[in-house]
């Protein structure tokens, strides 16, 4: 099931960006996060909470994105559980728990102690010299540019405090 839903996320998503992260953003979040080819379920989880028109919506947003590994790292059924209809919401509220309306770069990241999330709800923030961690999930890569925010790549799933 999430295979056909990954592969339906990314024929939703075509126009996928083949630059180099020397160029400029060329491709909106949703575009970058799949040129990336480690975010299948992310895409799959957006597509299936109706979030794509959003994400490729001006913004500017920050999103930190988990891999497909952090997703694998759940629980097993979890993710399959809140890909179903009947849990759109929760799915909903999950995903927009990773997302930061505005354009936070890793230089304004590491200024916050939290950030207030599209959910609603603070993600704490701890900037140390071991890096730097949001909620739970450790920032793996930062500053990938998109023409609407920025994406940083996290190794775990972000669930709201409400979960």
């Amino acid at each position: 099931m999430i295979k056909q839903m990954t592969t339906l996320a990314a024929a939703a998503m075509a126009g996928v960006l083949a630059a180099g992260s020397a160029r400029a953003a060329e491709a909106d979040i949703v575009d970058t996060a799949v040129a990336a080819g480690q975010f299948n379920t992310l895409a799959a989880a957006l597509t299936e909470a109706g979030l794509i028109e959003t994400l490729k919506g001006p913004g500017p947003f920050t999103v930190f994105a988990p891999t497909d590994e952090a997703f694998a790292k759940l629980p097993a059924g979890t993710v399959e559980t809140l890909l179903q209809p009947e849990n759109k919401a929760k799915l909903t509220a999950v995903l927009t728990y990773h997302v930061v309306p505005g354009k936070l770069t890793a230089a304004d990241v590491v200024k916050y102690d939290a950030a207030k999330t599209a959910q609603g709800a603070q993600l704490p923030i701890d900037a140390s010299a071991n890096g730097v961690k949001v909620g739970d999930a450790n920032v793996t890569a930062t500053d990938i540019v998109a023409t609407n925010g920025v994406i940083h790549v996290i190794d775990a799933v972000l669930l709201p405090p409400d979960s």
